[in-house]
């Protein structure tokens, strides 16, 4: 083994002068022929500090490094479908060994859009809105385009005060929340000559895009419901229905359909409050101390309910025997209350699907101001149950 090893030690100076002496004539070779073998180098030698003087690296460093046109590196990182598999290979490459993050703000320039979206909320702290949030998102997401997020918490002058900011951050489009908001909401828009849709509600639409639900004729299965149950003597726990389409055509249902089945129902019955738990609560205590007491309950959200079922099982009320209560809105948690809440399913994520199609259209130029009509659904559940015999 060591007399082997001597060999191969010997024969080393002998190889490199025999390589010296070939290199002035292979260098001419690879200079000449081999440039796509250059480009292949290249790839694997800058580190991103190396290029255009360690500053943030460029669409012309890609392409240099790929070994490609300006032209060709831009339309397989904008339009991969555009060019070859094998130049799409090598600029992806490049793009990844330098570390190339494009340029947002010479895109939106040259496309003459920022491609991004907003959506403005009534507020965040409510988890009807996650769904639709994620499928709006997704449909925008899949066409290029970002979602910015923002909410006035019930705020009209915060409400005016957001859409102006994103009017100026220079969104393409804008996503309302129901159809009633400021005029200076709505002039802003048009001033701005932005599509827009108002998602959730198609109730009191005026001629503005909507997709959502009928508020109104949804409330209508609530009550038939109860009334099918027996249920004669009734009490509401709403949210504020000043600016805020959607409480106000969810006791408009309410109201309907008793009058269908010659129903009063006074107004001293109706309990308004935030959209909150501890609204849900205090209007339960209102309810409990009614005479004579109602034997059902609706409740405009499930936020609410669930407020009101707690305060119900702390006064020790059976849950159904002697009181029903019933939701709307469908939220993934009410199934788990105790008893679990019958209510009205609002299919969020269609909505936010749908909303995100009827923006995309605008940005096409395909305007419309066809009202679309998503379909709800009665959940019941163990909330509620037959009238208790008085």
């Amino acid at each position: 083994m060591a007399k082997s090893g001597r060999k191969t030690g010997s024969a080393a100076p002998t190889a490199v002068k025999a390589l010296a002496k070939s290199a002035p004539r292979v260098k001419p070779v690879a200079a000449a022929k081999a440039k796509p073998k250059v480009a292949e180098v290249a790839i694997e030698a800058p580190a991103p500090a190396d290029v255009n003087g360690g500053g943030r690296p460029r669409l012309i460093d890609v392409a240099h490094l790929a070994g490609v046109s300006l032209g060709s590196a831009s339309r397989a990182l904008s339009s991969p479908d555009a060019v070859r598999a094998h130049t799409l290979r090598r600029v992806r490459e490049a793009a990844d060994r330098l570390g190339y993050v494009p340029d947002g703000a010479a895109r939106a320039l040259a496309l003459r859009r920022s491609m991004t979206v907003g959506a403005v909320l009534p507020t965040i702290n409510n988890p009807i809105y996650s769904n639709f949030v994620q499928a709006l998102q997704k449909t925008l997401g899949r066409q290029g385009y970002h979602l910015l997020i923002a909410a006035h918490e019930y705020d009209l002058k915060e409400e005016v005060s957001i859409v102006e900011r994103l009017v100026q951050r220079g969104i393409d489009s804008i996503v309302l929340i129901g159809t009633d908001h400021p005029l200076a909401v709505y002039r802003r828009i048009e001033q701005a000559r932005l599509p827009y849709v108002c998602a959730w509600s198609i109730d009191e639409a005026r001629g503005h895009p909507c997709v959502g639900i009928s508020n109104r004729r949804a409330m209508h299965r609530v009550v038939r419901h109860l009334l099918d149950l027996g249920h004669r003597d009734f009490a509401v726990i709403s949210g504020e229905p000043e600016h805020n389409e959607r409480a106000r055509a969810r006791i408009d249902g309410v109201l309907d359909a008793m009058a269908l089945a010659d129903i009063n129902l006074p107004a001293e019955r109706i309990f308004y409050g935030p959209f909150s738990i501890e609204a849900g609560r205090e209007g339960m205590r209102k309810t409990l101390a009614l005479s004579p007491r109602p034997t059902a309950v609706i409740c405009c959200t499930d936020i609410l309910a669930a407020g009101a079922l707690s305060e119900a099982r702390a006064q020790n009320i059976a849950l159904p025997g002697e009181l029903s209560i019933s939701g709307f809105d469908d939220i993934e948690f009410v199934s788990l209350l105790e008893p679990p809440l019958t209510t009205l399913q609002v299919r969020t994520d269609e909505i936010g699907r749908m909303a995100g199609e009827y923006v995309l259209a605008g940005l096409r130029g395909e305007i419309t101001t066809t009202p679309i009509e998503i379909d709800t659904r009665l959940i019941v559940r163990a909330s509620t149950g037959a009238a208790r015999k008085r």
